[in-house]
């Protein structure tokens, strides 16, 4: 079992020892560093108030709680929205005026694991400098609590969903009223989480038809709950069935989305951002940024309107940074993440099924037709498993040598663009692992493209 620390909060697995999975006092612990920060973040303020949410998980209510009644222990006051989603939980932090938010989600990890994800006083996720002090904190189990008297206040709210969806219908380019007009027929699966509330909730609200496929939030996963193809069986067979004119999924805290064809074949997590960019842009022309082992269709879509695309290290902290350097009006990441400034800096299903269905209700067209639009790229996932004697930067290094002549990018590993496909090659942090990501135009070329690379590295390592 695992116990994962990161800049971004803490992440494991239920049950078992104390510093080595995600136990109670683990818990109290990280939940403990957290409010210390803020506490010493915000030195003039005796009223500091914190958001917090969780998904539908199993142990969400236990982690839940233990983290709210520490916070309140710190006098800290406590904003609990119960059910809820990552982006919501971000929108809250916002519309409370709140000090930070934690999330208690572990994303697409299946259901024995969960996480504290740590939001600052914009509903954004932490820079390192600011997740360090925290674990810095967390090492030292330097806490000072309240007294009595100074008890934070614990408050419940069950509106916050209701409100996240009041936000998104606000946004100017969400055209309520064509997708209205369209007569939208939409299968969702929500793997039995909190978007199985959010999304049908929202589709309401939008005049869209919504046949529910696990949408009951229970907590138990019905199947693998990250959205990629190979999990998607079911509602493929469902939206042939249902005539619908599409299928939405959303992962289990509602920060990624995929789409489905009316033909049951997917539209591809990559294309969810490419084709909510190219509607945006073409309302409000401007800059895009996504990550580096993104689709370069988004950095296609953007030259055609007259924009600048721009990658970033991979991490939703890296990508709103650069966002926010470059003046993005729009970006993300290619899992699904749909990131609108307009609305706030975060990766919001909501705002991507928002936007998606304008596209869509604005072009008349369907949802294949509007996938064969866009330029076809295709992308290989791989890794490579090292022994811990071989020096991985010292592989890297000798392939940025190799193919120094190529357009190169060395912020996060080695990503080497050719004139028609490309290789991101970027290590593990806690195992001599190399991710080996590939896109070319077709998968035969992007599997080729991998083994080639693959085979190199190998070379190199004397493996």
């Amino acid at each position: 079992m695992t116990l994962i620390k990161s800049i971004s909060g803490i992440r494991g697995t239920i049950g078992g020892t104390i510093n080595e999975n995600l136990t109670p006092l683990d818990a109290v612990k990280f939940a403990s560093a957290y409010g210390n920060w803020l506490i010493k973040r915000n030195p003039d303020k005796d009223d500091l108030k914190v958001v917090i949410g969780r998904d539908a998980r199993i142990s969400g209510k236990m982690i839940s709680s233990l983290v709210s009644n520490t916070l309140v222990g710190l006098g800290i006051d406590v904003v609990d929205l119960g059910l809820s989603t990552t982006p919501t939980v971000e929108v809250g932090v916002s519309l409370e005026k709140a000090a930070g938010g934690i999330i208690i989600t572990a994303s697409h990890n299946p259901k024995q694991w969960n996480a504290l994800k740590l939001l600052n006083e914009e509903g954004e996720f932490l820079n390192a400098e600011e997740g360090k002090l925290i674990l810095d904190y967390a090492a030292s189990e330097d806490f000072q609590y309240a007294e009595v008297d100074d008890l934070g206040v614990y408050t419940k709210r069950k509106d916050f969903i209701k409100k996240h969806i009041d936000e998104v219908l606000k946004l100017k380019l969400i055209d309520v009223e064509a997708i209205k007009a369209a007569s939208f027929k939409v299968v969702v699966d929500a793997v039995n989480s909190t978007g199985g509330i959010a999304i049908p909730m929202l589709l309401e609200e939008l005049g869209v038809s919504c046949v529910k496929l696990y949408c009951d939030p229970t907590g138990e996963f019905p199947h693998n709950p990250e959205p990629l193809p190979q999990h998607l069986e079911e509602i493929s067979k469902l939206v042939i069935k249902e005539k619908a004119d599409l299928g939405i999924v959303v992962d289990p805290d509602v920060d990624r989305l995929a789409i489905v064809n009316e033909d049951g074949s997917m539209f591809g997590e990559e294309y969810t951002l490419v084709a909510c960019a190219d509607y945006v842009l073409s309302k409000t022309p401007g800059n895009t940024v996504s990550n580096l082992s993104s689709s370069r269709a988004l950095r296609e879509v953007t030259n055609k309107h007259g924009g600048t695309y721009e990658a970033s290290a991979v991490g939703e902290v890296n990508v709103v940074e650069l966002m926010k350097k470059n003046k993005a009006i729009i970006g993300g990441e290619g899992n699904g993440g749909i990131i609108y400034p307009s609305s706030h800096y975060g990766r919001d299903s909501l705002v991507g099924v928002g936007l998606f269905l304008s596209h869509l209700a604005h072009l008349n067209i369907s949802c294949k037709a509007l996938r064969d639009s866009y330029p076809a790229y295709f992308m290989s996932k791989n890794k490579i498993e090292l022994t811990p004697q071989i020096d991985v930067d010292a592989i890297l290094n000798r392939i940025e040598e190799k193919y120094k002549n190529e357009e190169l990018s060395t912020i996060d590993g080695v990503k080497i663009d050719f004139e028609s496909e490309w290789i991101h090659l970027r290590k593990s942090n806690t195992e001599p692992i190399i991710r080996v990501y590939t896109e070319s135009s077709t998968q035969d070329k992007a599997d080729k493209l991998a083994l080639r690379i693959i085979e190199e590295i190998k070379e190199i390592a004397g493996i």
